[in-house]
């Protein structure tokens, strides 16, 4: 799995303090300066004002203005269970590489036995992996070996099977219906600052399944470099608290 930041608000906390003075001021914001819209804010410099005003917001549970922030991340190879899962956030906007129009003709299937194309659990090759709804605990080193071949010879079949019903002349669109859900799968999506915290509430939590948390985990890193401040009190005061935040 790879997670980029394709492109992102330029400044946003200053778009979301922004946002929220205006909420609170008789001037219009747009007449301003940033330094102008900030002057009444508790702190010595600008950065402090940034700090101040954020963490009130946070704490005060005041989530609009930070819709006015928002981010595009690329990820590359999650499986389509993860993509299944991540997508049910509407209120972010997705593309989804297609298995319609893209077809793998040309993958080796030995490779694919090898861990290619196909995202592999921890739980088919790690013996010490308990994963949430497992039956039992560890187990032993005969048994996860088993675990990892009956899953390499299934992935190598599946696409042996669905090349072979494209040689037989049926499109990409039906032939998919025999791989596995596993099936790697690059996605784009977009989605703002608010939509963010809620989608890590719930996606890096520790009841999630181990790739979306994976995978919010590299977004959350990257969206801490973009907004700073926001994401930083996020993880320090918000993260782990009972309430989750509503999308």
């Amino acid at each position: 799995m790879e997670v980029e930041l394709l492109e992102a608000t330029a400044n946003p906390e200053e778009v979301i303090c922004s946002a929220a003075r205006n909420d609170y001021m008789s001037a219009f914001v747009g007449d301003q300066s940033f330094e102008e819209v900030m002057a009444t804010v508790e702190g010595e410099t600008l950065d402090d004002r940034k700090e101040t005003l954020i963490g009130h917001l946070l704490k005060q549970g005041h989530f609009g203005p930070f819709e006015h922030a928002q981010a595009t991340f690329a990820v590359k190879g999650i499986s389509r269970s993860c993509m299944a899962q991540i997508t049910r956030h509407r209120h972010a906007s997705f593309d989804i590489q297609s298995m319609r129009y893209v077809s793998f003709d040309d993958v080796d299937p030995e490779a694919v036995a090898e861990g290619e194309m196909v995202v592999t659990p921890p739980s088919a090759n790690d013996p010490n992996w308990v994963g949430r709804n497992q039956k039992g605990g560890a187990v032993d080193e005969e048994t996860v070996e088993k675990r990892e071949e009956i899953f390499r010879r299934s992935v190598k079949r599946s696409v042996e099977d669905y090349q072979e019903l494209l040689d037989l002349g049926m499109p990409p669109e039906d032939a998919r219906f025999v791989l596995p859900i596993g099936t790697e799968v690059n996605m784009v999506f977009s989605v703002n600052a608010r939509m963010l915290m809620h989608i890590a509430d719930m996606r890096a939590a520790a009841d999630a399944q181990w790739e979306i948390r994976e995978m919010t985990e590299e977004i959350l890193d990257l969206a801490g470099e973009w907004c700073p401040i926001t994401f930083e009190y996020y993880e320090s005061e918000m993260k782990n608290r009972k309430n989750r935040l509503a999308p």
